[in-house]
């Protein structure tokens, strides 16, 4: 104990001396410590979990050509698709996450987080199951896109189907809040409609499809209230 004693008595001495070898050891580790303890809370930080999104909506409205804008930056041809797909993307050069907005512009962490998946999930009514599944399934989700063909909503039947397949929808997150086994129940997930195709002489314009979409939907939850 005595010859432990002594040592640490002459590590101190040594270390408070006013010698070369004490001052570099005194600066090493000086600069060492912080960079072990940013590499210990580093490893230590939970793994940032990507936002994600889902896309939905009738066939042929435009789902994979949006998400092919996502992704790269330019939409590009594509054909029906028949089973979900799941992209990277990156939010654009000026938009920042509402979690980030009181962040330096300059912090490099931002970029990081920037990132967003976003799932194509295919719009005909034998393939759907796969959208609802991935509602269900998605623990990261953050919202909803439904996009429709503006111009189809102008007939009847694009209309009846648009409006059902979303009352489905609006069915499914209904279920997922009520039936969660804690109290407080999984966070709401807003939905956005993307009225697509709005260049076409027959598209309806963005308020006239809101109006079309809630009339429709109020029919189908009365019809079908009452078993027909």
């Amino acid at each position: 104990m005595a010859f432990d004693m002594n040592t640490a008595r002459e590590w101190l001495t040594w270390s408070f001396s006013p010698t070369i070898g004490a001052m570099l050891f005194t600066l090493l580790l000086s600069l060492s410590l912080p960079i072990i303890f940013h590499l210990f809370l580093y490893r230590q930080r939970a793994a940032v979990v990507v936002p994600s999104f889902i896309l939905l909506g009738p066939s042929g409205a435009g789902k994979t050509t949006l998400v092919t804008l996502f992704e790269r930056g330019t939409p590009t041809a594509t054909h029906t698709s028949q089973a979900p797909q799941t992209v990277a993307c990156t939010l654009p050069t000026g938009i920042t996450a509402e979690s980030h907005k009181y962040r330096a512009s300059d912090d490099p962490s931002t970029k990081k987080e920037r990132r967003i998946e976003v799932t194509d999930t295919p719009g005909h009514g034998k393939l759907r199951q796969h959208a609802y599944d991935a509602i269900t399934a998605t623990p990261s989700l953050k919202g909803l896109i439904f996009v429709v063909d503006a111009a189809a909503l102008s007939s009847p039947q694009g209309l009846s189907e648009a409006a059902s397949y979303l009352h489905d929808i609006l069915l499914v997150l209904q279920k997922r809040h009520t039936g969660a086994k804690s109290s407080k129940g999984p966070a709401g997930i807003p939905v956005l409609i993307a009225a697509n195709k709005l260049d076409l002489f027959t598209a309806l314009p963005a308020q006239l499809v809101k109006k079309r979409l809630e009339d429709e939907i109020t029919k189908i939850r009365s019809t079908r209230a009452k078993g027909l």
